[in-house]
């Protein structure tokens, strides 16, 4: 069991024992002391987005590090999938994030990639928790670590972000609204689809450590959707705090979200003969884009819902492509973690070859109403061992047959159930939504 690291780093209110100038500057040591024996060289990269504490981790990060013996490379505001590639190709030890992702300012977290640029084992995490229990003493003076910073780390990422699509493709033509969420992506999506020839138009690239994410980004792509109707836009693309999700909106101003963006890609790469592996999605993808995949001929698993259990099915089947509807979107074949940036790129480069819009080419997936309900339980109980809960869900299922689902999954963070149900007609899949939560609260309290 971990004690401080969740499925994506650690994360929490700025202040919280976790989150907290000391425990971090500790964590920088223990971290240090553990990548050091489990890896090559001394060299560790540390990146952040732009919220206003960042600041204070960035120094604390450094101090711990260097207590360790460990060099620091300072990339200053960097995406997180921008510090995955950098640690690769600079050969460090280990890469660092100072993010919330999509959370507000007031919180922040730590997310740390191995010198392959994946996020560290298990195991790493459960050693750095270990030394956190040990008592904080640095390296002889001798021994210290030095930091600097690395100065053209944005153009080095905007150079690589480009190249992922083919020396022939070009955005001349296109206007392209881009929101930028005031996060890390601020200063450097502009530049990627402006120099690949598209007439950019930005949002959220004003960041001042306290706007990142407020009514902007990916969370509320609506801001994207009427800047896109009136700015007479082609389409707009929205990332989230870190850039490692992104949403698109079409020139209607229907809303692309990660589902249909992945059988964009998806179905490129089939028609490429390049596409290995099935594409994975999670419990929450759209069913719809399963059987959208299936008349492809392509196979679709689902995990648990989380980048990181999308990476392991795809590493142990092989696959290059996975995501989440969120806009968490991982192309195994141009980059190693989920990027905002390349996934938007993979699918405007499928645009390209099919030479369609996106409107023209999303339409081929008609997506399913879901209805998500989240229930706050009196304690926390396996509720689909309940024998009423058990009838309820069958009963739902027997009424939507083949062209729906029904999921109950418990959060894994507090008492919580999310009852889920997905079909054809908006009208039944909301009553049948309400009929199951109310079941589920009969049987468990809620």
């Amino acid at each position: 069991m971990r004690k401080y690291f969740g499925t994506d780093g650690i994360r929490g209110r700025v202040g919280d024992p976790s989150v907290s100038p000391d425990f971090v500057l500790k964590l920088g040591w223990a971290a240090g002391r553990v990548l050091a024996r489990h890896g090559n060289g001394r060299k560790v990269l540390i990146g952040k987005d732009t919220r206003i504490s960042g600041y204070m981790f960035e120094s604390a990060l450094e101090a711990g590090l260097v207590a360790a013996g460990l060099d620091i490379r300072l990339l200053g505001p960097m995406p997180t999938p921008g510090v995955a590639y950098l640690t690769r190709t600079l050969r460090a030890l280990a890469g660092i994030v100072i993010t919330a992702s999509h959370n507000p300012y007031e919180d922040n977290g730590i997310k740390f990639f191995s010198g392959a640029g994946d996020k560290l084992p298990d195991d790493t995490e459960l050693a750095i928790e270990d030394e956190l229990e040990l008592p904080l003493e640095a390296v002889p003076a001798s021994a210290l670590g030095k930091a600097k910073r690395v100065e053209d780390a944005s153009g080095r990422y905007i150079e690589f972000c480009k190249s992922t699509v083919p020396s022939w493709f070009s955005l001349n033509g296109l206007r392209i609204v881009i929101d930028c969420a005031h996060g890390a992506t601020y200063n450097i999506a502009p530049f990627v689809f402006e120099e690949l020839g598209g007439e950019i138009i930005s949002l959220g690239v004003e960041p001042d450590g306290f706007n990142i994410n407020r009514a902007v980004g990916s969370l509320h792509p609506e801001i994207l959707q009427q800047a896109v109707k009136r700015e007479q836009a082609d389409l707009g693309i929205a990332f989230d705090g870190d850039g490692d999700r992104v949403l698109m909106v079409d020139a209607d101003g229907r809303l692309i979200d990660g589902d249909l963006m992945l059988y964009l890609i998806a179905k490129s790469r089939q028609q490429a003969g390049c596409l290995k592996g099935p594409v994975v999605g999670t419990l929450m993808s759209n069913l719809a884009l399963e059987q959208a995949l299936q008349r492809l001929g392509i196979d679709f698993a689902r995990v648990k819902v989380g980048d990181r259990y999308i990476m392991e099915r795809l590493k142990a089947d092989d696959g290059i492509l996975g995501g989440e509807p969120s806009g968490h979107i991982i192309c195994r074949d141009r980059t190693s973690t989920g990027d905002g940036i390349i996934a938007a790129l993979q699918v405007l480069a499928a645009l390209a070859v099919s030479e369609q819009s996106l409107a023209e080419a999303a339409s081929a997936v008609a997506q399913y109403p879901q209805v998500l309900i989240n229930l706050r339980l009196e304690r926390r109980v396996d509720v689909m061992a309940l024998p009423g809960v058990q009838r309820a869900v069958r009963a739902v299922e027997e009424r939507l047959g083949e062209q729906g689902r029904v999921l109950l999954r418990p959060s894994g963070t507090e008492p919580v159930v999310r009852v889920m149900v997905e079909g054809r007609d908006s009208d039944q899949v909301e009553q049948m939504a309400a009929e199951l939560a109310d079941s589920v609260r009969e049987q468990v309290g809620a």
